[in-house]
């Protein structure tokens, strides 16, 4: 079978070839910003001015990715190149930049960017001015890389393996294994950190290489969400960053990269800023479980993976709804960006009559339906209550465990002046 150009790394990088020529950088940044509905007619414009096709249809997929990067990396996306699955698995710009900022602190004046895929995190890194040794095992990614990092002299890019890394060439190292299946076009996940490219035995190993005196040296490894804080060795801090609620990756800080007796680390990044919660090594244990308060408190993904709920419920005065949910609630309404707040109106034993009663009733049509603990689908539930016949009012559902037992909780988020967010009839 003749592979396909995505799956063929020197044909990818044939196909990026003609905008790594002067003219064709030219004309894709000539090109207006990019409109999906006038794609057809601006790749047929070009064509009739006398460009390849394959120019155009390399232009025009960068037009395309830049105008989808900019999420990303904001107005830098405009200067840059990539690829469709480097796009997908760059870091984000102010995540990258909160990544240097560790090297930075723990004063690494230099850094090989292991997997450095389009050269986010390398961008990030060189930014900040740290000397930069960008690598990676894709001729592909190479060749974008060295273009987005164009700008910054201290930083080289070249072609290799994480594996074959020597620690002496460079004081520190973040590095990003590749963490999806070669099998079936590479979108399988891997949950196994030894399944990663590198194994992280093998990031450990590197971590201790790169140090001294048999300590870690500054070694920092993006790694999947959920990974088991028990695979890292001690002495390695654990960040889990959320970033406007999808919690995106947990890093591995190494030797002088972690803070001194902080164990885990919930970072969360949302509209008004960044926030942070430690753990320490005597962080308190879950709290017990006990009836539901006047206020309910859903906490953010990065909290409950960074084994925080504890902490966070020492903070809001509250306790868990059931030994095995995440929930916490309590009597006191406190604002915190790391959980969002509800004000809880009834609680009732999950039951289809009992709660079409209810909805009728209180004349609640607009559902957010939410879930922890249950078997039950969201929108199934919905499809089997058709709300929209009960009335215009707005209410949370929660549908949960309450010491053992499958439960309702109907709730108002805190703040809420309309319609929950989510909600829908």
């Amino acid at each position: 079978m003749v592979p396909r150009p995505l799956d063929d790394p020197d044909a990818a990088v044939r196909a990026l070839e003609p905008v790594l020529q002067s003219s064709g950088w030219e004309l894709l940044n000539s090109l207006p910003p990019y409109r999906e509905q006038d794609a057809l007619r601006q790749g047929a414009r070009l064509r009739e001015a006398g460009h390849s096709p394959e120019l155009v249809s390399a232009v025009m997929t960068q037009s395309r990715l830049r105008a989808r990067a900019a999420d990303k990396f904001g107005e830098f996306a405009s200067s840059m190149l990539f690829t469709p699955h480097g796009l997908e698995q760059a870091t984000r710009l102010p995540v990258a930049a909160m990544h240097a900022e560790r090297f930075q602190r723990a004063d690494v004046a230099s850094v090989a960017d292991l997997g450095c895929g389009i050269g986010g995190d390398a961008m990030a890194l060189a930014g900040l001015g740290l000397r930069v040794q960008a690598v990676d095992r894709d001729p592909l990614a190479v060749a974008v890389a060295t273009m987005n990092l164009r700008s910054f002299p201290a930083a080289t890019v070249q072609l290799g393996r994480a594996e074959g890394h020597d620690p002496t060439e460079t004081e520190g190292v973040w590095l990003d294994p590749a963490r999806r299946s070669p099998a079936r076009g590479g979108t399988r996940r891997l949950h196994d950190p030894e399944e990663y490219e590198p194994p992280l035995s093998t990031v450990i190993d590197l971590a201790h290489r790169l140090g001294r005196d048999g300590g870690a040296g500054p070694l920092g490894a993006k790694l999947g969400p959920g990974i088991d804080r028990a695979a890292l060795p001690r002495g390695v801090e654990t960040q889990w960053l959320s970033f406007h609620g999808q919690v995106l990756e947990a890093t591995a800080w190494f030797g002088p990269l972690a803070r001194e007796g902080v164990t885990s680390t919930a970072v969360l990044i949302d509209r008004t800023g960044a926030h942070r919660l430690d753990r320490g090594e005597d962080a308190p244990g879950d709290p017990d479980p006990g009836p539901v308060g006047d206020h309910l408190y859903e906490p953010d993904g990065a909290v409950i993976r960074a084994d925080l709920i504890g902490r966070l419920a020492e903070e809001l005065g509250a306790h868990t709804l059931d030994p095995t949910i995440a929930y916490l609630t309590g009597d006191r309404r406190l604002d915190t960006a790391f959980a969002r707040g509800y004000t809880v109106r009834d609680v009732m034993p999950f039951g289809l009559k009992r709660l079409t009663a209810y909805l009728r009733e209180h004349r609640l049509g607009v559902l957010e339906i939410k879930k922890r603990g249950t078997a039950v689908e969201p929108e199934e539930l919905r499809r089997k209550l058709r709300p929209r016949r009960f009335g215009d009012e707005a209410a949370t559902l929660i549908l949960t465990r309450v010491a053992g037992e499958q439960s309702i909780i109907i709730a108002s988020p805190h703040g809420d002046l309309g319609t929950p967010d989510g909600a829908t009839p």
